[in-house]
């Protein structure tokens, strides 16, 4: 059975380890229930409000729980959202900083190699500002994401793993993403001359390279499926925080349903 790690931390916050250990078998023993009819999943997030209520003197409702599922969702990907869209937001950030694609990492080393260190910098410095321009415009893509959740997708977030919210919104957003960025960071890269930039360093390495065919990768397309991923990284480390971190359970619902 798969854990239901947003009960398991919330356990873990409430009760002593013998005390949480009775109410995760609660749990597990609500979500064993029959899931064949229409109500099914209503029926066992109540269950689970019910078996959490029962020892906390404070239960809470499936609609609390879908709730408190919706609100971390916004909060995580707002907060993830704001900070990379700051200068350096992509740039000064080591997990997420766009570098040289693989195709084009020896291109890279043998400039450096020959005194143009300074031009590939200039590349990868306008990747990064376009990726930071892009992630300012696509909170509301996420925000109809959540709205949009239902009682199922939420009892799947409550059946995942660690990153089971942060999966729902790259499963249900990719596509509008992809729609929504790409043409911004189109924009971007040619506003600080990325273009040029990219067309200067491959110019330079197609001169200096001995091989037949040169190194053409579709810059804008790299940045957009870049830029994505450090979006949904950074949406998974704030769903972290609010699974375990009380001082980013913000809301008053958020404590309820996640803190102590």
């Amino acid at each position: 059975m798969k854990k239901f790690t947003f009960l398991f931390i919330l356990t873990a916050l409430m009760f002593a380890n013998s005390e949480a250990q009775g109410i995760l078998g609660k749990i597990k023993k609500a979500t064993t229930k029959d899931t064949t009819s229409t109500k099914s999943s209503g029926g066992i997030l109540s269950n689970i409000g019910k078996s959490i209520g029962s020892n906390s003197g404070s239960g809470l409702s499936s609609d609390e729980i879908i709730a408190g599922l919706k609100e971390a969702l916004t909060v995580g990907a707002d907060s993830a959202t704001k900070k990379l869209s700051k200068p350096d937001g992509f740039f000064r950030d080591a997990a997420l900083k766009i570098l040289m694609p693989e195709e084009a990492k020896k291109a890279e080393a043998s400039l450096r190699k020959v005194g143009m260190g300074a031009l590939v910098d200039k590349a990868i410095l306008s990747m990064n500002r376009a990726a930071e321009d892009a992630a300012g415009g696509v909170s509301t893509i996420f925000i109809n994401a959540v709205k949009q959740m239902t009682v199922t997708d939420g009892l799947k977030i409550l059946q995942g793993g660690d990153f089971a919210a942060t999966e729902y919104l790259k499963t249900t957003t990719t596509s509008q993403l992809t729609e929504k960025m790409r043409p911004v960071i189109e924009a971007s890269l040619a506003k600080v001359n990325a273009t040029t930039y990219w067309k200067d360093v491959f110019t330079a390495y197609n001169k200096l390279s001995f091989t037949s065919k040169p190194v053409n990768t579709d810059l804008s397309s790299y940045v957009t499926e870049k830029s994505m991923a450090g979006i949904f990284y950074s949406i998974g480390q704030e769903e972290q925080k609010i699974r375990k971190d009380p001082a980013a359970q913000v809301t008053g619902l958020l404590k309820k349903v996640f803190g102590k």
